[in-house]
């Protein structure tokens, strides 16, 4: 039997969706947008002149009237096609709130410090698809597109959450992706409720690998089996990341979100696998993530699967990056706030493909072409991030530390600091 796999987005906050909420209409002390200035008095003299006179002084009036009511008219009209969203009119930018939180993780994860946009890369993302037309992805143009779920030839979105997290990578509008400029391979692996089989994702990954990806990003995760292997189940998630692994490729795959009471003793498959980048979350004050799943390093024969204890630099998760309150688009055209740890993942791809554009021997098309490479960036992660307040070594929650996108960089070049 497949294992199930869904997005790890816990939560979208509908409170910021789109654009900011609508203002007041409850009276207020506040003065008016526009004011009439005081018409003054007509001169008695001018009363009593000729009829024709009284005529044009009534026409003007109507006309300054007219044009002062049409231009108020169609002044708030913008005003609230910019701060208001009734219905199914969007306007066209996100709300502070959204905007705010960009700007917030921008600076914790030093995006803001480095000027590379990852050219020349490419990255895969396997997920729910992706919806092109939003503002925010005008620019983009997709290098491969594969429908696992259906039998489409073109891009698309039933679900929503690949297009946020797409966004993520990509955006060019309002949204900054952290690499705008990769060459994007998409794979829809998860249908319109948000879940997948097994089976699909490996296929998924496998198809990636063949395609070309320097970067395969893995938004979403499963419970492991009970069993080793799924018998008579085909080609796993795991086997096939691992495999990509091997030949060069990074696997990018979220820790899952059942950290907390739900919380199951380790991440998520197949960010468990050995050779994987696996991403837990923060918030923005940079503390830990509740909802992020804890990775266990130290082995457990019970609750299975068995798992053997796990060495550096390869300890569960190896990195957090932002997933509290994070600002992505939807496929709706809007904009919201998402919780989840497959944001976190995206924020690493994005770090890991600038890496690359600035080192490109690293890449499957280097010198090294095999898990060396995998290895070598991982020790570099080990050495950048940010540890929380009196972290030693690898902590559960917090992996090695903070995402530090310009340290990393640095990390990989150490003589042109």
């Amino acid at each position: 039997m497949d294992e199930t796999f869904e997005w790890q987005d816990a939560t979208t906050s509908p409170s910021d969706e789109g654009v900011p909420a609508t203002p007041s209409t409850t009276t207020s002390n506040e003065p008016p947008l526009f004011v009439l200035p005081p018409i003054a008095p007509t001169p008695e003299s001018v009363l009593q002149g000729p009829n024709h006179l009284d005529s044009d002084i009534r026409l003007a009036k109507r006309i300054v009237s007219f044009s002062l009511a049409f231009l108020m008219i169609g002044s708030l009209a913008y005003v609230g096609f910019i701060l208001v969203d009734v219905g199914e009119i969007t306007g066209y930018r996100p709300g502070a709130g959204a905007l705010e939180a960009q700007e917030v993780y921008v600076d914790m994860i030093q995006r803001d410090q480095v000027s590379l946009d990852g050219s020349g890369v490419t990255v895969c993302i396997v997920d729910s698809g992706l919806n092109t037309e939003h503002q925010d992805l005008k620019s983009l143009k997709i290098t491969k597109w594969k429908d696992f779920v259906g039998t489409s030839s073109a891009p698309y979105d039933d679900h929503g959450h690949g297009t946020s997290m797409a966004g993520l990578l990509v955006a060019d509008g309002w949204m900054q992706g952290i690499a705008p400029k990769v060459n994007l391979l998409v794979a829809k692996a998860l249908a319109e409720n948000g879940s997948g089989d097994d089976s699909d994702v490996a296929e998924a990954i496998d198809w990636c690998a063949s395609n070309g990806a320097d970067i395969i990003s893995l938004s979403l995760g499963g419970a492991p089996g009970i069993l080793p292997f799924n018998f008579g189940a085909g080609r796993s998630s795991a086997q096939a990341a691992e495999d990509a692994a091997e030949s060069g490729i990074f696997v990018i795959a979220a820790a899952g979100n059942d950290g907390g009471e739900n919380d199951d003793g380790d991440v998520a498959t197949p960010c468990s696998e050995t050779s994987v980048i696996c991403v837990g979350g923060v918030k923005q004050s940079g503390t830990h993530w509740e909802g992020s799943s804890v990775g266990d390093n130290n082995g457990r024969l019970w609750p299975l699967p068995i798992l053997t204890p796990r060495s550096d630099p390869h300890k569960k998760p190896e990195i957090v990056a932002p997933a509290q309150s994070v600002a992505v688009i939807n496929k709706e055209g809007t904009w919201s706030l998402s919780d989840g740890t497959s944001a976190a993942t995206v924020y690493v791809t994005g770090a890991i493909a600038l890496l690359l554009q600035n080192n490109p021997e690293l890449a499957t098309n280097g010198s090294q072409g095999s898990i060396s490479n995998i290895n070598q960036v991982k020790e570099l992660i080990q050495q950048s991030s940010l540890p929380k307040a009196n972290q030693e070594g690898h902590d559960d929650n917090y992996g090695y530390g903070l995402l530090q996108i310009k340290a990393l960089i640095e990390a990989a070049n150490p003589e042109s600091e």
